[in-house]
């Protein structure tokens, strides 16, 4: 894997070196159990050591790697226990979310809705993954906004990076894009007709297909 040493103004050091890691992670480029290598990642990223220790302690607050005293630090990656935790939190939050979101939506945020599922539609006929990753990430924003409650939003984008990078491994697979599409087609005809009861049996069936995708792709069945 490539990466540019061009670091943004916009994180710090230790910020962006903790995404790259988790990425790796998190997508299973190391597997879980092996060793990440301090002086390897340093030279790769051309960095000091410093900020390197500070994304290690970062990241095992995060429970993404085990501290081995003398030995060092190795990966912990995705779990069977960790999909199902994850998508029982995302689930059950999600679901109210939709909830709240069919009573509170504006006009203008149903129209972006409809934007995101027509965008959606465009890109997964053409069968661009990278798009549709994204407009993905935007529809869960809009109907998180739409709920009206900055506490539910923080709540929702406290565990984002986790749901993301199960989301690109899961976007890699273009075979996905139409089932995807179609869940969320689902979901956004349900809010349109005020309908609470369809608009959460629709986002269930789609976070049931989520869970079942990511385990599929992480192979922790």
């Amino acid at each position: 894997m490539t990466v540019s040493n061009n670091f943004s103004n916009s994180f710090s050091l230790t910020d962006e070196i903790v995404d790259i890691i988790r990425e790796r992670i998190l997508k299973g480029e190391y597997r879980i159990g092996e060793k990440i290598k301090e002086n390897q990642i340093a030279s790769e990223l051309r960095v000091s050591r410093t900020p390197i220790r500070e994304a290690f302690k970062q990241l095992e607050n995060e429970g993404l790697i085990d501290y081995i005293p003398n030995r060092g630090c190795f990966a912990k990656g995705f779990t069977q226990q960790d999909i199902e935790d994850l998508y029982a939190v995302r689930k059950a939050l999600e679901i109210l979310a939709v909830e709240w979101a069919v009573s509170r939506i504006t006009q203008s945020q149903l129209e972006k809705l409809q934007e995101q599922s027509d965008l959606m539609e465009f890109y997964t006929n053409r069968r661009d993954c990278k798009k549709v990753l994204e407009i993905n990430s935007d529809f869960h924003s809009v109907i998180y906004n739409a709920t009206g409650s900055r506490f539910m939003a923080q709540v929702l984008r406290s565990y984002k990076e986790y749901i993301e990078q199960t989301r690109k491994a899961i976007f890699d697979e273009s075979d996905y894009l139409e089932e995807i599409f179609q869940e969320h087609r689902a979901v956004l005809e349900a809010i349109k007709a005020h309908d609470v009861e369809g608009a959460k049996e629709a986002m269930a069936k789609h976070l049931d297909g989520s869970k079942r995708r990511a385990e599929f792709i992480y192979n922790v069945k």
